[in-house]
């Protein structure tokens, strides 16, 4: 800093129109007899030009000061005129003006409302600046940083590399495809403690995943188990990246696609197939044996009952049982009556309901016609 000031004070005297240093026009000048002159024996003014050793020409500079001059002369008599006012130059102001705009443009920020800002000087951290207008050193001694910490940032696994063949827990292997969204939760974490953020966010997933689908079977990572595999791996994340300070947040997983690989598929659905049709037969035996079940724990109830019956009036019982037994029987069959030995006269019964059956729609329909 020492020498920054400096140089910026011995650039300033030279540019300076006051030629004879502090001590005003003409101090350094040892032949007027001035303070700054060594004319009178006292030390020689330091701003001041050199003395002319004899010998030398005239008209050879001798310091910066005489070449500036000459160059001056040279140039229309030291930009008098309309390029000066009150014996300064207009660049002097133009440079002034120009530093206080880069002080203002440099230094005063604007941070929005789902921002924040990193305010760093020499390129260490300083501060955070909240929404609204913030203040910082001028650049290049100061900066400023805005980060959208709202904003949410989607992190696509595998996104455009192909297949990303995951191993489960029963030793088979599946194409998964996912998705992470985060966003910043501490700006000054994310810009500093971590190099590579994106990066870190999407290796630490696939080794959440990873490490999540190794523990589940093939069939919970392709169905109803995806939910409580994508909680997983968003807590896991999380713990890892609070680990490493990452300054980001999970908002969730999403599974996009969980299916076999594209070599084995078509055997896979095969399998798959086979398993449902097993299933579904497995479904119809257990139906039929609660059927069964069911029926013969009726019948056993009822001959339950008729036992309690018997075991009260047997001999009514029996006799009642037989009838319904012959009743049963005899319905199935055709009747033929016989009325006494000797004589065969034959009664059809069968034929004559028959005949009464037949009949009954005709005399049914015949007051329609």
């Amino acid at each position: 800093m020492r020498r920054i000031f400096g140089w910026g004070r011995r650039l300033g005297a030279v540019l300076s129109d006051n030629r004879g240093g502090p001590w005003g026009p003409g101090g350094g000048n040892g032949d007027n007899g001035g303070s700054g002159g060594g004319g009178d024996g006292g030390p020689r003014n330091p701003w001041g030009p050199r003395r002319r050793k004899p010998g030398r020409p005239p008209g050879e500079v001798t310091s910066l000061d005489e070449f500036l001059k000459k160059s001056r002369d040279r140039f229309g008599g030291g930009f008098g005129g309309g390029f000066s006012t009150g014996g300064r130059p207009y660049w002097l102001y133009g440079l002034i003006a120009f530093i206080a705009l880069w002080i203002l443009f440099t230094s005063v920020h604007r941070i929005g409302p789902q921002q924040r800002g990193v305010v760093t000087v020499f390129g260490r951290y300083a501060s955070t600046l909240r929404p609204g207008i913030g203040f910082s050193l001028p650049y290049p001694l100061g900066g400023v940083t805005k980060l959208d910490v709202e904003e949410i940032r989607t992190v696509s696994i595998p996104g455009r590399e192909g297949e990303n063949l995951i191993l489960t827990g029963d030793q088979n292997v599946i194409d998964l495809a996912y998705s992470v969204r985060w966003n910043i939760k501490s700006p000054e974490l994310y810009l500093f403690q971590i190099a590579d953020p994106d990066e870190t966010i999407r290796e630490v997933a696939e080794s959440a995943m990873r490490a999540a689908v190794a523990r589940v079977s093939l069939d919970d990572a392709i169905g109803a188990g995806r939910s409580d595999v994508e909680q997983r791996v968003e807590q896991n994340m999380q713990q890892l990246l609070d680990a490493y300070g990452a300054g980001v947040q999970i908002q969730g997983i999403a599974i996009s696609q969980s299916v076999p690989p594209a070599a084995v598929n078509d055997a896979f659905l095969e399998v798959s197939a086979a398993q449902q049709q097993a299933q579904s037969y497995m479904n119809d035996a257990r139906a039929y044996a609660l059927q069964q079940t069911a029926r013969a724990q009726g019948e056993a109830a009822a001959f339950e009952k008729v036992y309690s019956e018997y075991s009260a009036a047997p001999e009514v019982t029996r006799r009642r049982m037989y009838y319904e037994t012959m009743e049963r029987i005899l319905s199935r069959v055709d009747t033929t009556i016989v009325e006494a030995p000797g004589v065969t006269p034959y009664l059809a019964l069968p034929e004559i309901q028959r005949r009464q059956q037949q009949a009954a729609p005709q005399a049914q329909g015949a007051p329609a016609r």
